[in-house]
């Protein structure tokens, strides 16, 4: 008999799901399968192979030479086990062709009546797409070449009520993606190893600042005030010790405390939560990581960040230069490092000094300026006019001192704070400090934020604890906070933070 397989002639057609299959179909072969004695939501399935291992073993097929009178080559391969998700699906008779795709790959299946025998053809009919099964075969090649496990015997291990997407590519509409992710990752191409490759990019930072002596932390989630960044926060309350309780907005001000205790090399990657806008930049929940070492500053932290992008590349294997849209972003070391000022005064054509040609711009380009400090009025232009041409990656060096309560200032020009971001593609990926440690200069700059704040907004209140907490004491240090979302949007060429986020923040589905 001659094999042929989906490559061969027209595309493949999938009968059992044409547009007009519907649940009941589906469960009259579930009660099919129960006549046929068989758990159609399956049961423990040992000793199976990933496919990506399956499909790595092609190199131990052999082919005999062809002998008088035959029609094609025997071949000789391993025997296999294999389970996944049936993604395609073609009946031609006394044939069944299927691809089964679990999260290492994906590999053809031949399913032939006479092979199998009765009772498995049986099983192999109740099959629709979306259902997950289980093979035991012999791995072979079809006459085109087609990579393909010769079934000997199936196994139903779960059925699918539920009809997937009609087009075997996946969801088009972004919303639907994101609020079917069981979905998107079951059926769009690309999607399940663009997470695969998210959970390594975390691993490598943990990796890279195990590697550099840091220790990893959990603070708490739940704060009396909400300080260490200038958001708005989410509100709980708690109800046993009747007090209001905020969402960390960030992690800063706890890990500080633990420089003071002696915790001298110090992380945490964790969720924080910001009651503000969404975007293909910004999500309510997301990933920060966070690190403090003692003894350190703001280059200390530069050098630390470089170290933790390259090796996170490293251990998905993009390689330096990568796709993102119709851009190019070349992660080659050393990246490039210019003061803030330098940018402002490159990409404006006003020097940032110049108060009186900064307040004239933002009046021209639409900017609210009465009554605003300067350096702020400065700020919104760096942000409205800088940040978007800053392709990078580029780390941007020493910002106005004003606008950085938190952060040490520099020995010669106290005006300037020793502070860098990190920009890429016009987004902030990371930003640092070398860390303010001098107790009453943090609660004078603590006490001239509050000004004007907001009730509603975070560091409406003074964390009186960390200042207590700074005057036993904080060694002089670097801090770094890095948006792991971000980060993960760019190693893997997504455009959207919505893309890289399992279950982003969605409005309320709208159901009939």
């Amino acid at each position: 008999m001659t094999v042929t397989d989906r490559t061969a002639g027209q595309p493949p057609s999938n009968p059992a799901d044409s547009p007009g299959m519907h649940e009941a179909s589906r469960r009259e072969k579930l009660r099919k399968l129960r006549e046929l004695g068989v758990d159609p939501w399956g049961t423990r399935f040992d000793d199976h192979a990933p496919i990506g291992a399956i499909r790595a073993r092609e190199g131990e097929i052999t082919v005999e030479p062809l002998a008088e009178g035959q029609r094609a080559p025997e071949q000789h391969g391993p025997k296999v086990r294999a389970a996944g998700r049936i993604v395609l699906q073609r009946k031609k008779g006394k044939l069944i062709f299927l691809d089964i795709r679990d999260w290492t790959g994906q590999i053809q299946l031949f399913v032939g009546r006479n092979q199998v025998g009765e009772d498995n053809w049986a099983l192999a009919e109740c099959f629709d797409l979306g259902d997950i099964v289980g093979v035991d075969g012999e791995l072979k090649h079809t006459k085109t070449g087609e990579l393909t496990v010769f079934v000997e015997k199936l196994y139903f291990l779960t059925k699918s009520i539920e009809p997937p997407p009609e087009k075997h590519h996946g969801i088009t509409d972004p919303e639907l993606r994101q609020r079917m992710r069981y979905l998107d990752l079951a059926y769009t191409e690309g999607v399940l190893p663009r997470f695969v490759d998210r959970t390594k990019i975390v691993a490598s930072v943990r990796k890279t600042l195990g590697a550099q002596g840091y220790v990893e932390v959990e603070g708490p989630t739940l704060h009396g005030i909400a300080g260490g960044a200038a958001a708005r926060p989410f509100k709980t309350h708690h109800n046993a010790l009747d007090i209001p309780l905020f969402m960390r907005i960030a992690l800063e001000l706890h890990l500080k405390r633990l420089l003071v205790g002696g915790m001298e090399r110090v992380f945490e990657l964790g969720r924080v939560y910001r009651n503000e806008g969404i975007s293909q930049k910004h999500n309510p929940e997301f990933t920060m990581l966070e690190a403090y070492q003692a003894y350190g500053d703001y280059r200390t932290m530069m050098d630390l960040t470089e170290r933790i992008i390259l090796d996170a590349i490293e251990a998905i294997g993009t390689g330096h230069k990568i796709a993102w849209g119709e851009q190019t972003i070349d992660f080659t070391p050393p990246f490039a490092r210019h003061t803030y000022d330098e940018l402002f005064a490159h990409h404006t054509g006003v020097e940032a000094a110049d108060a009186a040609g900064v307040k004239k711009l933002a009046d021209s380009i639409g900017l609210e300026t009465a009554g605003k400090h300067p350096d702020v009025i400065k700020n919104e232009v760096f942000e409205a006019r800088v940040e978007d041409a800053l392709t990078g990656p580029v780390f941007v060096l020493d910002y106005p001192a004003s606008i950085c309560p938190l952060t040490k200032r520099k020995a010669d020009n106290p005006a300037v704070a020793e502070r860098f971001e990190l920009f890429v593609e016009g987004m902030e990926i990371a930003n640092a400090y070398t860390e303010l440690n001098d107790p009453d200069l943090q609660e004078e700059l603590f006490r001239t934020q509050l000004e004007g704040q907001k009730e509603e907004d975070s560091m409406a209140k003074m964390d009186h604890d960390f200042i207590r907490a700074l005057r036993h004491g904080m060694p002089p240090a670097g801090g770094l906070g890095v948006g792991i979302d971000r980060l993960v949007m760019l190693l893997t060429g997504s455009q959207s933070i919505r893309e890289v986020i399992l279950f982003p923040l969605l409005r309320e589905e709208q159901r009939r």
